[in-house]
Order: C-alpha cells, then structure tokens, then sequence
C-alpha cells in the first residue's frame, strides 16, 4: 500500500493525497482575514454647501467628497460610507460616534482642535476676500488696508476673525477696522456695504459666487454694484471624531494618502474641476 501525503500553500489550497484518493480544500483563511480587517469609515457631509460638498440626485458629490474618494483608494484598510447630512446633524453625529469623519469646508481652531481630531494635512482651501462697492475698485486687500476701510463686524469665533487680527499684527500702519459682529444676516452685510455703512465684507469666495454672481444667486440684483477681490486661501479640514480611538490613527492613515495626492497632481485637478482654479496657489505653505 503506498501513501503519499503532500502539501501545497500558496494560493490558499491544500491538496492531501492518500493512496488514490485525493482531498483538495480552498482556505479562505487570507481572505476572510482581508476582509475582516476592512474597516468601514462613516464620513458626514453637507448636502448644500457647492461645490465643497453636496449631494446631487442621492449621490455625494463635491471637491471634498472626491478628494475623500481618493483617499479610499489609496487606503485599502477602510471602506468610505457617505451621509449628506445638515450642519447641526454632521456635528451632532461626530460627538455621538454615528460619524468618523465630517467636511464642511472647515477651517482650523483652537476650539475645534481640542473637540475633534484634526489631520495634519489639509483636504482643500476655501478663498477669503473682500465684497465692496464695484466703484471703489480695490485691486488687492492691501489696496484696502491702506484706506482703513470698517470692515463688516465678524464674530471673535468665526476663523476670518483672526485672520484679520494677523492682518493688522503684520500691518500696524495698515490696519483694518474691525469690530466684533452683532447677529446679521448675510443679506445685510451686502446691504450695509451698498448703503455705504461699511467698506466692504469679509467673504468667502464662493458665497460670493453662489449669492451675488450666479443668475439664481438670491443676492444677484446688485452683481451690477458690487465686487470682489481674493486675499488668500484659508485650509480647510476634515473632523474626525475622538468617539473611536482607532480614528487617532486612521488621521495619520489619511495625513499620508493626502502627501501623495498633492505630489500626483490629484488636488490640483480635482480644484480645477470644482473651483475652475487652483485654490492651493492661494495658501502661501502647501
């Protein structure tokens, strides 16, 4: 009687020969373990918020949602699940652990570092700058410094606040008038600056673009009379909730995949797509 044992691994098959009979089984053992590594990361976006992120026919959509796209790709570990949600729900959902991660456009701060886990590396830019009466015609934001324009009051917790503040530590022979913001509407700021009450408002370029410029925009009425001019580019942040200590280190997961996004060109196209510009030249540190 002759027997023969033999064993193969490699291709996750066993092949056991006794005699003339022989046994082949498939281990799915490196599979299973695959697929059990896989982690689902539960990522919370505004649903409105064009083009930074929004939803479109069920579908997510946006520069930050595609550069969260790409980053899945590159991180074969986790499995990115999307919720377009409201503002107060994406916060709401990362206190509680319902979400990983949220983009909103969001800036850094102090507060928001301490509450979340905020990457080291910036997922895109948002555009800050002046709103003005087209006459008046400031070519860049110094232009308007240097008349010591009143500025709009802003919020001491809103981040342009403290943009400004750089500003005028920077300049102290150029200072901005800046005061701290009672409750408005934006609508009103537009009206203040027409009405000659204030210089100009601190905006964001693409509100700007969405209210004034656009044909629908709610604000269009006074594209005529009104103007903007760029200053710089603020980064912006996804928030990744402290609910799940695995989240620490997915945030340095994600810090990397972004490094080789920036040096394969993906921000840039994906900011010509959605801006028809490169925001990042407008960050003085990329």
């Amino acid at each position: 009687m002759v027997k023969k044992k033999g064993l193969i691994i490699g291709a996750a098959v066993v092949v056991v020969v006794v005699g003339a009979g022989a046994v082949v089984r498939h281990l799915n053992a490196d599979s299973t373990k695959s697929a059990q590594k896989v982690r689902t990361i539960n990522v919370a976006h505004t649903q409105n918020y064009v083009p930074y992120d929004y939803a479109q026919n069920g579908v997510s959509k946006g520069y930050e949602v595609d550069v969260l796209k790409a980053v899945d790709k590159l991180l074969p570990d986790y499995k990115f699940k999307y919720h377009p949600t409201s503002d107060e729900d994406l916060l709401v959902g990362l206190d509680s652990g319902k979400y990983d991660v949220g983009v909103k456009g969001a800036w850094w701060t102090k507060e928001r570092a301490q509450k979340y886990i905020l990457p080291k590396q910036a997922v895109g830019a948002s555009i800050i700058g002046i709103t003005y009466r087209k006459d008046d015609n400031y070519k860049t934001f110094a232009d308007f410094a240097k008349k010591s324009g009143k500025l709009v009051p802003i919020s001491p917790q809103n981040g342009q606040y403290a943009v400004v503040q750089d500003w005028n530590k920077a300049h102290p022979n150029e200072k901005i008038n800046l005061k701290a913001a009672d409750q408005f509407t934006v609508g009103d700021a537009y009206n203040w600056v027409l009405e000659g009450r204030y210089d100009a408002y601190f905006d964001v370029k693409v509100n700007y673009q969405n209210s004034v410029a656009a044909a629908n925009g709610a604000y269009h009425k006074s594209a005529d009379k009104l103007a903007y001019t760029p200053y710089k580019g603020i980064k912006t942040y996804p928030i990744i909730s402290r609910s799940n200590k695995d989240n620490a280190h997915f945030a340095k997961e994600y810090d990397q995949a972004i490094k080789k996004l920036q040096k394969n060109g993906t921000l840039t196209k994906l900011s010509q797509k959605y801006f028809k510009e490169n925001v990042w030249d407008f960050v003085g540190d990329k």
